[in-house]
């Protein structure tokens, strides 16, 4: 029998009152639970923090952290606030961290089972598992599964002090950062697609929405060091999804532009070397997949 490994989690929340209960209840009912569970309010106005309280007073192990309040909205935010949780863990003894989004939820044997898969593989650094998103799962055909979504991210200790947590990247991309600096020291980064949890704010909303949404995602994905082949495939993919045809070209446009301008980008040069290799090997495996489905004509 291997020892269960232990966790901690660390939750940055912004205006999440909406969706905060849901994850609340999730993790409260967790098979196994977390040695600490620190929820960073990161200046919230909307009641998260009322909602919060309530859970800390019935949970020892629930620890509510306040920021001071931030004018400004980012992604580097998160990774400001998760730092401020992990001063709260401090001489703790734990085997596993996670970050966890405030918008997420799961069955009761979630973290059990990703504790179990950090038990049987030792290189194990980054772990996670798919998701649902508008009831509708993830496609792990173009990412692999060596992507981890940064919705919920669970790191050994180890990796996660070696990369050096999270880096505070205002333009985002931080969560995809610390799963490429995993792999470039040799850890193992896995999705584990038997098990989903729900994701019930679409990503890229919490920031933009509609036509914005798009032209962010594009100036985000040449930032992070998307190769150009890999982005003009994934344009034309996003086609097909609403607003049709439209999104998927001001995808294209906003990257092209930033591409023009020579926007400085957030991908540290070494890890966006081994993005953009992973991204071809992956288009290659694919094209392959795709080509031997084809029966020749006689």
């Amino acid at each position: 029998m291997r020892k269960l490994l232990s966790y901690v989690l660390i939750t940055p929340a912004r205006n999440e009152a909406s969706f905060i209960e849901l994850t609340l209840k999730s993790v409260v009912a967790q098979t196994v639970p977390p040695v600490k569970w620190v929820i960073v309010n990161d200046g919230s106005t909307d009641g998260t923090e009322d909602i919060v309280r309530k859970y800390a007073a019935a949970y020892t192990w629930i620890d509510l952290v306040q920021m001071p309040p931030r004018h400004e909205r980012h992604f580097g935010g998160k990774a400001v606030a998760v730092n401020a949780g992990r001063e709260r863990v401090v001489g703790l003894e734990y085997d596993v961290i996670g970050n966890l989004d405030a918008d997420v939820s799961f069955d009761p044997d979630y973290f059990e089972f990703l504790l179990n898969r950090f038990s049987e593989s030792p290189r194990l650094g980054v772990a996670g598992t798919a998701f649902r998103e508008e009831g509708v799962s993830y496609n792990y055909e173009f990412v692999g599964v060596e992507h981890v979504s940064g919705m919920c991210q669970m790191f050994r200790r180890a990796c996660f002090e070696e990369i050096g947590g999270y880096m505070a990247v205002k333009s985002g991309g931080i969560d995809l950062i610390a799963v490429l600096s995993a792999r470039a020291r040799g850890w193992q980064t896995q999705t584990f697609v038997e098990k989903s949890f729900a994701h019930h704010r679409r990503q890229g909303t919490a920031l933009h929405a509609g036509l914005r949404e798009k032209l962010n995602i594009g100036r985000k994905d040449y930032l992070i060091g998307n190769h150009p082949f890999w982005e003009i495939l994934r344009s034309v993919y996003q086609m097909k999804y609403k607003p049709y045809g439209v999104g998927g070209l001001l995808i294209l446009a906003a990257y092209l532009w930033n591409m023009v301008r020579r926007t400085e980008r957030s991908m540290p040069a070494e890890l966006m070397s081994l993005r953009r290799t992973e991204q071809l090997n992956r288009l290659r495996m694919i094209f392959r997949r795709r080509l031997s489905t084809i029966v020749p004509l006689v």
